[in-house]
């Protein structure tokens, strides 16, 4: 065996895997070796974001026009931040209004679905042959730890718009949960099958089997940097060392008690808020958790009414548990889709596509909370004053996570592209 004081080789971990959990549970190990790494200390900030994926009606949300036609049946209601009000569709978010800042004066160009969300989840509009990298490759590609057990970017929802751009595959998400939830009850299983050695196979066959393809790489390597090799070693090293036991338990959510996991909400978007803060809890830089079914051109309100119920008890469990665990400091929590919907209610009860004036909601890593930026007309069809564009959001964020918006990375078409657009400017009043 290996002494518990030296970094145990992948032969070790495979061995240990094998060997059964009866005997390192019986030593207590195995649970320690979890409890340290969710105790293990921060060396930067993390960012959730959680995306309401086909353009929420933000009028219905986080900026309501009572009193208004466009302003539909649903009322406002007090927050525990004074003057600051939100949807009586959200009343546990209402609770802590205090840690919650809406901007309203979101104004963007793009409202066509997939162009808006590679807009809204790059910071950029699509340019020709330039491969804009998701936020969370992004992020993860600052903060990135060759060492580390876990991927930097973690996406729950199945949604594979963009990746790693041209920061290569690396960065690419990890998926977790293919099935999109649409504000219904179903339970959610985001347990990653593949973790567990397969079946029938003795440690000493996987250590052949990692031996030989180790041995085959080497071989190959040398003079031979191709992109794909090289992408195949990583995802091959990055794959075996996810199945650490201590990896692995991050996304065992059967660990938490079911109160725990019933105050999250026991669909795919309440346990991905809770795998989310399991996550950046051990250290991983971005967690993106998708919340589908906001497109909503007929039968808005009970849809939205329906869909603000799964958003308000996935995140407000979320703030509050962070809040509680001491990690909301370190961790920025943005909620948003790619756009808005129209003030004005269509003939199908619902609202179309409205990039000229939306909202969004921050949380944490310091943003200043209880408050509401910006404001829309009465009717709500236009931003009054100077609006918020998608390279502010995104510098605020960068920002906020402790980067440089500024900071440059060499592109595919070898440009060099900043973090976030140049045109960026930080939401002062969030800093």
């Amino acid at each position: 065996m290996f002494s518990l004081r030296v970094r145990p080789s992948r032969r070790d971990w495979l061995r240990l895997s094998a060997a059964g959990a009866v005997g390192v549970s019986q030593s207590g190990w195995l649970g320690a070796l979890a409890d340290d790494a969710a105790r293990a200390p921060k060396k930067h900030k993390s960012v959730i974001l959680l995306w309401m994926n086909g353009g929420p009606a933000t009028i219905d949300l986080w900026d309501l026009k009572p009193g208004h036609d466009n302003g539909g049946p649903f009322r406002e209601a007090a927050t525990a931040a004074p003057g600051l009000k939100i949807s009586e569709h959200l009343p546990k978010l209402a609770k802590l209004g205090k840690e919650l800042a809406v901007v309203r004066s979101m104004a963007t160009r793009e409202g066509d679905h997939q162009r808006a969300r590679v807009v809204g989840l790059t910071g950029y509009t699509p340019q020709g042959a330039i491969q804009f990298p998701a936020l969370g490759a992004l992020v993860a590609h600052e903060f990135d730890d060759p060492k580390a057990d876990l991927p930097g970017f973690v996406a729950v929802g199945g949604r594979s718009d963009v990746g790693g751009g041209f920061l290569g595959p690396r960065f690419a998400p990890f998926v977790v949960g293919g099935e999109r939830e649409r504000g219904g009850p179903a339970n959610a299983d985001l347990r990653v099958a593949d973790l567990d050695p397969p079946a029938g196979l003795g440690t000493e066959a996987q250590v052949k089997r990692l031996d030989l393809l180790a041995g085959l790489e080497k071989d190959f390597a040398p003079g031979k940097a191709h992109p794909v090799a090289e992408t195949m070693r990583a995802a091959t090293d990055r794959a075996v060392r996810l199945m650490r036991p201590e990896a692995a338990a991050a996304f065992r959510l059967e660990d938490e008690t079911p109160q725990v996991r019933d105050a999250y909400g026991r669909g795919t978007f309440g346990q991905g808020c809770l795998l989310a803060r399991r996550l950046v809890e051990r250290g991983v830089p971005f967690v993106e958790v998708t919340l589908d079914g906001w497109d909503t051109h007929n039968n808005n309100f009970d849809r939205v009414k329906a869909l603000s119920a799964t958003l308000d008890t996935g995140f407000s469990a979320l703030l509050a548990d962070l809040k509680d665990r001491g990690l909301l400091d370190s961790t920025l929590v943005v909620c948003q889709g790619e756009f808005g919907r129209t003030p004005k209610i269509n003939g199908q009860s619902g609202r179309d596509h409205w990039p000229a004036s939306w909202a969004v909601a921050l949380a944490g890593a310091g943003v200043k909370g209880g408050q509401a930026v910006g404001k829309t007309s009465k009717d709500g069809t236009q931003v009054e004053g100077d609006p918020t564009r998608t390279a502010d959001l995104v510098a605020t964020v960068m920002k906020a996570a402790g980067l440089d918006p500024m900071k440059q990375n060499m592109s595919n078409v070898s440009r060099p592209i900043r973090l976030a657009d140049p045109s960026g400017k930080p939401i002062k009043e969030l800093l």
